[in-house]
């Protein structure tokens, strides 16, 4: 199942990346044996960089956030271990609520074996106060999808750390793994992908957004300032990716 919900794109552009990081390894090495010590050891600390930054960025969610479990939000925990479940996962990543401050926002990443999701209080709301379950759904889904496909592994990220200082080549990678992510969460919760609207007009508006008129502004708001913001983005702009969502026949658009 995972094969048929990842991105045509995704696999090409992470061997474009990973190649990119072999150049510069390799170009690193040689000036460090040709006699240049300093790009080259910072370079080749990119590993241990790497390493660090995911360290802490689990440390300030396990620190700072509200853990999901049985006990506490026990819907949403219900809906991380069925979408582990879904996607044939061995066990089901640890969950946090953070403080969003307004910020609309959901992330997945990784430390050691431990992986994890963490989902903006106001994100959240939106399946809590804001009664809208399926959207919640969906956007666990997603985050859970990253995980599933393999997005979050410390090789990965190591991978494609290089190409992702270069404008334009590790976004194109991103944008690929986001449809992959929306893919799963279209496969467990298609009834949710409606609450992507909250991307648009934010968790008070989103409900009177239509979706559809979003979707259909793909074929009509096009140009070059278009696609220039769509290349430097991590994430499909918001008419690309809800018309992948609208039209399942078709991959979404990367470039």
């Amino acid at each position: 199942m995972r094969a048929s919900l990842r991105h045509p794109w995704e696999i090409p552009l992470l061997i474009a990346c990973g190649l990119v990081t072999v150049l510069a390894v390799v170009g690193a090495v040689s000036r460090a044996y040709a006699g240049d010590p300093n790009e080259p050891l910072l370079l080749l600390s990119v590993p241990a960089l790497v390493y660090f930054v995911r360290g802490q960025l689990f440390a300030r969610q396990r620190v700072n956030g509200v853990r999901i479990t049985e006990e506490q939000f026990p819907e949403a925990y219900r809906m991380v271990a069925e979408a582990a479940a879904a996607f044939h996962m061995r066990r089901p990543p640890e969950a946090y609520i953070v403080l969003g401050n307004g910020v609309i926002n959901a992330f997945a990443s990784g430390h050691g074996l431990r992986r994890y999701v963490a989902i903006n209080s106001d994100l959240f709301e939106v399946g809590g106060r804001l009664a809208d379950p399926d959207a919640l759904r969906f956007v666990i889904g997603h985050e859970v999808g990253h995980i599933a496909a393999g997005h979050t592994s410390f090789w990965r990220q190591f991978s494609v750390s290089v190409a992702q200082v270069i404008p334009g080549v590790g976004a194109t990678l991103g944008r690929a793994q986001e449809y992959t992510a929306d893919n799963h969460a279209y496969k467990f919760c298609p009834e949710g992908m409606h609450g992507l609207r909250v991307l648009a007009a934010g968790k008070y508006l989103y409900q009177a957004v239509d979706f559809d008129d979003i979707a259909a502004r793909a074929a009509t708001d096009t140009g070059f300032f278009v696609l220039l913001v769509n290349l430097l983005s991590s994430h499909p702009v918001n008419t690309f990716r809800f018309a992948a969502l609208a039209d399942r026949s078709r991959p979404g658009r990367v470039f």
